[in-house]
């Protein structure tokens, strides 16, 4: 099924990287020589979504932006110094792809993955199949092919909805979002579980594709709760259980590519090392 737009949240304060993110923000440390989010960006490309929405705080600053806006003044510099041939690589869009931006709102009063996706939703009317995608963490294939590619083959109509997974050892299980599949489709989530207790050993990589049921309903869980900073977040998840719950479809797809996190010290060096560490 074509898929024609995607939500990149990229808010909040990077708190796991910190001191660093004081100063960088965490989709913005480099793999190499390019940004986290921007893996994210080029999987996007590359699976034929023609829109992206990303969504950034109300920091005075935002690097992202900068990143995939045109800097004219560099480009006169690299010109008046015989240095053209680095124009092109001072040009980060990308072809057939419309990055928008999105400034959410109360980032620090209402924290959590579902906020963004439901305020953009609500913000430009959004009514049709999305890709939802968090930031800091990518499926990396070395062949240069798509995950979210596969995954939008999958999906057969705008009722279902689907995610990427990816297996780990069972010891490693209680550090995340564990799922239970049943004939391909997604029937629980289960946070942390002890290994003993774990339905499975494939985990959520927070990357989906979204049926406008289950957008709506991530909008309604977010207006319907009133979640304090001292509370809990409001997590993509429970509303992805809900619906479930009342009967929607979400098929699961493992990965061909390797789950690459950048959020984590170990997990950005790592990153690092599988891309760049061999060149």
């Amino acid at each position: 099924m074509k898929v024609k737009k995607a939500i990149i949240p990229v808010a909040g304060w990077g708190t796991r990287r910190l001191p660093i993110t004081k100063t960088i923000e965490k989709a913005m440390l480099p793999i190499g020589n390019r940004p986290l989010v921007d893996y994210v960006v080029e999987d996007c490309a590359k699976a034929g979504i023609e829109e992206i929405y990303i969504v950034t705080d109300e920091k005075p600053f935002s690097q992202i932006k900068d990143y995939y806006t045109n800097n004219q003044k560099l480009n006169d510099y690299l010109i008046a110094h015989g240095k053209e041939e680095r124009v092109k690589l001072a040009d980060t869009s990308r072809e057939g792809l419309k990055i928008n931006f999105f400034c959410q709102k109360n980032v620090d009063e209402k924290y959590g993955n579902a906020m963004p996706v439901a305020q953009v939703v609500e913000e430009f009317g959004i009514d049709e199949p999305v890709a939802v995608l968090m930031g800091d963490d990518f499926s990396y294939n070395a062949d240069g092919s798509s995950d979210l590619q596969r995954l939008t083959e999958i999906v057969e109509d705008e009722s279902e909805s689907a995610m990427l997974a990816t297996e780990i050892p069972r010891d490693d299980v209680e550090k995340y979002g564990v799922l239970k599949v049943d004939d391909g489709m997604l029937s629980g989530i289960y946070e942390k579980p002890k290994k003993e207790e774990a339905p499975s050993n494939l985990i959520n990589i927070s990357k989906f594709i979204m049926s406008p049921e289950l957008l709506q309903r991530i909008v309604k869980y977010c207006h319907e709760n009133d979640f304090g900073p001292q509370d809990q977040e409001y997590l993509i998840t429970d509303p992805i259980i809900d619906h479930i719950k009342a009967g929607g479809k979400i098929r699961v797809m493992s990965i061909k590519g390797e789950y690459l996190d950048g959020g984590s010290l170990e997990g950005w060096l790592h990153a690092n090392q599988v891309i760049y560490g061999n060149k």
